[in-house]
């Protein structure tokens, strides 16, 4: 069928192990999405790279400005396992502060410059007015998926400062074959973002614990 081919992507199933499984199943979703609001904040080899939100997208985020040469990637993460597994993805620097404090501290941390690119995953008017604060000037804001409301004073904010931002809904099918490739050699594995297994009859289970943030993504076993 014609949408097969434009939606679909065959993996090799030779030899195809239960943690290779497991690493290919973010590709569907979470891992392109982190990736694409890395390409909207123009992540490049050298680059600091800030990312607001430590969910599965924002943790992939982290995972992809790593695998797009990010040689400083600042986590703002107030959770200790969720920052712990954003370091094991390439995290340089975890931020523990919210609101103002994190803003002051991301700008210590980047002698008052600001990042580069700052990566907003968790789609909520807080996160990108720390995403504001923490960008440098002429620098780049990637959000996940589409943009919080913005206030007038936020959109003069970013115009007068010549700072780029981009989002939008992620093109999953063309990651996907992009991504696909490294997730098969393992240099491109975020499966630790499933830290909950829950049955078929437990999906109800899952989706709750992740609407309270008590995991970060749930993994359906049949």
């Amino acid at each position: 069928m014609p949408w097969a081919d434009a939606n679909c992507v065959v993996v090799p199933g030779d030899g195809m192990t239960d943690s290779m499984l497991t690493a290919l199943l973010p590709l569907s979703g979470v891992l392109g999405t982190g990736h694409h609001a890395a390409v909207g904040g123009r992540v490049r080899p050298g680059s600091t790279v800030v990312v607001v939100g430590d969910g599965a997208v924002g943790l992939c985020a982290v995972a992809a400005s790593r695998r797009l040469g990010a040689s400083r990637i600042i986590l703002a993460s107030t959770r200790e396992a969720r920052a712990a597994i954003g370091q094991s993805f390439g995290a340089t620097d975890i931020v523990t502060a919210r609101g103002p404090l994190a803003a002051e501290r991301i700008r210590w941390l980047t002698d008052d410059l600001g990042a580069d690119s700052v990566l907003e995953c968790a789609g909520t008017d807080a996160a990108f007015a720390l995403a504001l604060a923490a960008v440098r000037h002429g620098g780049d804001i990637g959000l996940a998926g589409h943009p919080p409301a913005l206030a007038d004073p936020q959109l003069r904010h970013t115009l007068d400062h010549g700072i780029g931002v981009k989002g939008g809904a992620a093109p999953i099918g063309s990651t996907l074959r992009r991504l696909l490739p490294d997730v098969l050699s393992g240099m491109l594995d975020v499966s630790a973002i499933f830290d909950l297994t829950v049955s078929l009859h437990d999906v109800a289970v899952g989706y709750r614990a992740m609407h309270e943030r008590t995991a970060i993504k749930a993994l359906i076993r049949t």
